[in-house]
């Protein structure tokens, strides 16, 4: 049985020879635990990868290349950033085999002295390493309390996103704030404090999609790196906030309101700022929007029973 009740996908990196030579090693018995897929290079590896994912990519790497073996292992990860990978290589290279090791490859593996055993068991091993390595990584990026990314994690995936949308253009930085946070605490509890915090997350999810990076920064305050805005604009962007917003608020039986202060940058395509620069024009105008909020406002509209609360 492969790991996932299905044959173990296997995509070989290499020439049609080296497929026949890896479909021979592992299929003598047992043929259907292992579905092998093959391309010539990496650039087609890639492009295969990001419409039929695979369990695995096996590099197969021929002596003549061993000398450039660091930068083919380099671009064997950008081109499958998400999938473990194996090195098999003609001969023993120690050096090489740790600096693969260091780069993120699972394992690198001497073809000369390599059976069926070791090589299904390195396949396995291999897979579950990298299984268990994104569990750590997004268990250090994600928060624990609303599943969304914690600040270490946004600011990793913003910065890499912020390099495509150089590309693709027409994207918004929004940074907001959950409004009184503390008063919610004061007043009826943490755990009423938590679930502000949750539900502002939920609301999040609701307005914003799945390839757009939401994170809650610490404390009370949330950021969102929309990628691809297209022909969102930021007054949009605020009002389908705030008509969640009035939804969430209609239907609650909890004693706090929700409030959000927003603020929202354009991310230009040209001379593109430091992401810490744009955090920095978001924060701003999400302060204008709070403090405007605070001149208007006589009581805090977070509770919902603000003269109970202060009378007990």
């Amino acid at each position: 049985m492969s790991i996932n009740g299905g044959p173990i996908r296997i995509l070989l990196v290499g020439e049609a020879k080296d497929a026949c030579g890896l479909r021979g090693l592992l299929d003598t018995e047992d043929s259907g635990q292992f579905h092998i897929g093959h391309v010539a290079d990496l650039d087609l590896a890639a492009e295969r990868l990001s419409s039929d994912p695979a369990d695995i990519l096996v590099i197969h790497l021929e002596s003549s290349k061993q000398h450039q073996g660091r930068a083919y292992v380099q671009a064997a990860r950008a081109a499958a950033p998400d999938t473990p990978v194996v090195v098999l290589a003609e001969s023993a290279d120690e050096l090489l085999a740790v600096d693969a090791l260091r780069q993120g490859v699972q394992d690198f593996l001497d073809k000369q002295h390599l059976d069926r055993c070791a090589l299904v068991r390195a396949l396995r091993y291999s897979i579950e390493r990298h299984r268990l390595q994104k569990n750590l990584q997004n268990l250090s990026l994600m928060d624990d309390l609303t599943g969304l990314y914690n600040r270490r994690g946004f600011l990793a995936l913003a910065e890499q996103h912020l390099r495509m949308i150089q590309r693709k253009g027409a994207a918004l930085l929004i940074y907001l704030d959950l409004d009184d946070l503390k008063l919610i605490n004061d007043s009826y509890g943490h755990l009423e404090g938590n679930r502000a915090l949750v539900v502002t997350a939920n609301v999040l999810r609701a307005c914003f999609r799945q390839s757009d990076i939401l994170a809650r920064l610490g404390g009370d305050e949330f950021c969102i790196l929309m990628t691809d805005a297209g022909q969102d604009s930021a007054q949009q962007v605020r009002k389908r906030l705030q008509q969640r917003t009035d939804f969430i608020n209609a239907l609650s039986s909890w004693n706090f309101r929700l409030s959000l202060s927003v603020g929202i940058a354009d991310v230009p395509v040209v001379h593109q700022p430091s992401l810490d620069h744009l955090l920095r024009i978001a924060d701003g105008y999400m302060y204008e929007e709070k403090r405007n909020k605070q001149l208007r406002r006589t009581d805090s509209p977070a509770l919902k029973q603000s003269t109970a609360a202060s009378s007990s």
